[in-house]
């Protein structure tokens, strides 16, 4: 192939980044980009102009315009499960040290003075009372939220010796199956709020979800509950939960996202969006962002997008040429294409079609080269988003 120019937005691991090889151009001036590296920078696609595909190094794509790229025809992948230990093991840390007040114990530590060290000692053991806190074990958990991180959270309470409630009103089963069996599964959200006692958020923001924490999700939640917050910031209604938290309706909050109401309340545990920021969840993130991003870019295989059908399809080495088609997913759009490429004496030798009910994605594989021409009248049918022609030669597969 030729050398493919690739933008990188923010620090992303060295280690994902040399897995693109010597047939890319990284850091490349964003007007040549094909394909876009990101964490957690806003991308304006305007600066943009020739993008096929972006991967985001991280589960959220809250910072990526999901709808325009859409548009656009650009591939947005996301690396769900990638950072999903590490938030996971923040969050049952951050569960300890609000469970046993170890932020006050390590403050009234770091006061103590003096070299008399039976006086030292008799001071620690007149105040450690103070810090008497609980386990959190034969209390309940629950779930909202039953991706990969939730998963990992529920079945991670389980083996704290604790109740473990789950909900997730779209379930995705592969994720289900990998529950400990010991987890419940609530029908309805009310019914996991009245029985938790720390309730933990693992949605993704959406327009469903922002503000999904208010007064009315409170209203149902238990007498002195800990709400958990390691999703995303405005899933929660920050008004709301300071009201609570003021007139002792839920005992405490902690979230991995300071913001100017939450940061000097007394009732309130933050840590600076540390969910991912491991150096083992950076590396996973980035290997598995450019895996997604050269397999979109070199075969127009999709695995973990976003906002397109997943699809892969193996090459034979008789293959000349693919082509991929993106359209709207609209009735009749399979027998407009192959009878275009028939009127062109163009081959078909494999045809994969997948639909996600919104988005519809072709890749044809062809025994001779697909023109410009040909890929103009293609795209001239009236629900096509954009083509692209990735010449094989040799071929890219097996026989």
């Amino acid at each position: 192939m030729t050398i493919c120019p690739i933008a990188v937005l923010n620090a992303v691991a060295s280690e994902g980044l040399e897995l693109f090889g010597e047939n890319y151009q990284l850091h490349a001036e964003a007007k040549e980009a094909l394909g876009l590296v990101v964490r957690s920078s806003p991308v304006d696609l305007d600066a943009f102009p020739n993008l096929v595909a972006i991967a985001r190094a991280g589960a959220g794509v809250n910072n990526i315009p999901i709808d325009e790229a859409s548009d656009r025809g650009i591939c947005v992948f996301n690396t769900p499960g990638a950072n999903a230990n590490a938030v996971v093991e923040l969050l049952f840390t951050m569960l300890g040290i609000s469970l046993r007040n170890v932020k006050d114990g390590m403050t009234f530590c770091e006061g103590l003075e003096g070299d008399d060290e039976e006086q030292l000692n008799a001071e620690v053991e007149a105040r450690k009372k103070g810090f008497k806190g609980m386990e959190m074990s034969g209390k309940t958990l629950g779930v909202i939220g039953l991706g990969q991180i939730g998963v990992r959270v529920a079945n991670m309470g389980i083996h704290h010796n604790m109740r473990v409630i789950g909900y997730d009103p779209y379930p995705v089963m592969d994720n289900i199956h990998d529950l400990l069996p010991d987890v419940e599964l609530a029908k309805a959200r009310r019914n996991l709020l009245a029985q938790a006692d720390f309730v933990s958020l693992h949605v993704p923001l959406n327009k469903n979800t922002k503000g999904l924490v208010n007064d009315e999700f409170i209203d149902f939640m238990k007498e002195d509950a800990l709400l958990f917050n390691y999703a995303r910031g405005p899933v929660v209604d920050e008004d709301a939960v300071l009201k609570a938290l003021d007139s002792g309706r839920i005992a405490g909050h902690i979230s991995d996202f300071p913001s100017a109401k939450l940061i000097k309340h007394d009732k309130v545990i933050l840590t600076p969006h540390l969910g991912a920021s491991t150096a083992e969840s950076e590396e996973n993130c980035a290997c598995m962002a450019v895996k997604e991003l050269k397999d979109y870019l070199e075969y127009g295989n999709i695995t973990h997008s976003v906002n397109f059908p997943n699809v892969e399809s193996i090459p034979t080495v008789l293959v000349h040429t693919r082509l991929i088609v993106i359209n709207k997913d609209t009735p009749g759009m399979i027998g407009l294409m192959s009878n275009i490429l028939g009127k062109h004496g163009i081959n078909i030798m494999s045809y994969t079609n997948k639909s996600n009910g919104t988005m519809g994605y072709n890749i044809i594989d062809t025994a001779t080269a697909v023109s410009s021409d040909v890929c103009q009248e293609i795209e001239g049918v009236e629900g096509v988003i954009r083509t692209r022609v990735i010449p094989l030669k040799n071929g890219g597969g097996e026989e």
